[in-house]
């Protein structure tokens, strides 16, 4: 069975409404039904940065977080989080160090599903280019770095507005760049600044934008998804 895998930059749960609505949130990722969610601006960038998803929610949805935060009321690390079902299991989960000017940064998670041992990294990049490329390097030498090979999944919010350049130059053969779709601004899309990047081996079966009518409005960003078929480890 395809494994599907979704990134979601939630703007901090404000809407194109400036309301702050979590369980719209919650309910757009109920709609996108995937079995690993990588989520951005998901903590309140000052202060205690708590989670603008209640942790108990959650849980209601099916899904668990991987547990990350290094504060009591956050959800992840520098703004992003991972989320997964229920019944997958988690194997390890760390903070990826990057290079940044910015609140940015990257979280690896390596989980077991159906028997499978699966690398995913979620990430929210610089609005420097050169920057955007330093933290790739960053990202990839991280995962090169794991004392475990393993099929690995990166995805997030790139802020790369090029279609095959910039940052996604740092991506050789050994990985597959997709582009979903555009996914920013979500009224009327016109950058796909939201990518999943798999390594070679994957099987992509689909990918997209999910557009609805919450999606629509619940963010400033689009979801995006890609179901995999992955290879045995």
């Amino acid at each position: 069975m395809p494994i599907t895998f979704a990134s979601y930059n939630i703007h901090k749960a404000v809407g194109l409404d400036r309301r702050r609505d979590p369980d719209r949130i919650l309910a757009i990722l109920r709609e996108i039904d995937a079995d690993v969610i990588a989520l951005q601006e998901v903590d309140r960038r000052y202060g205690r940065r708590m989670s603008t998803l209640p942790l108990e929610a959650i849980h209601h949805t099916g899904y668990k977080p991987v547990p990350l935060s290094m504060k009591p009321d956050s959800l992840g690390w520098h703004g992003n989080a991972l989320l997964i079902r229920r019944d997958i299991e988690l194997i390890e989960a760390v903070p990826v160090p990057l290079p940044v000017l910015e609140p940015r940064g990257a979280i690896r998670a390596d989980v077991r599903i159906d028997g499978r041992e699966i690398r995913v990294v979620g990430m929210h990049l610089d609005l420097s280019g050169l920057r955007r490329r330093h933290q790739v390097r960053s990202v990839l030498m991280h995962a090169a770095a794991c004392a475990q090979s393993m099929p690995t999944v990166l995805m997030g919010d790139m802020n790369e507005w090029a279609s095959h350049g910039g940052c996604f130059r740092e991506f050789d053969r050994a990985w597959q760049v997709l582009a979903p779709g555009r996914s920013f601004p979500s009224r009327r899309p016109v950058a796909a600044l939201d990518r999943i990047i798999v390594s070679d081996g994957c099987e992509v079966v689909g990918t997209g934008v999910h557009r609805s009518a919450l999606s629509a409005v619940g963010s400033d960003h689009l979801p995006v998804f890609a179901s995999l078929n992955l290879p045995n480890n």
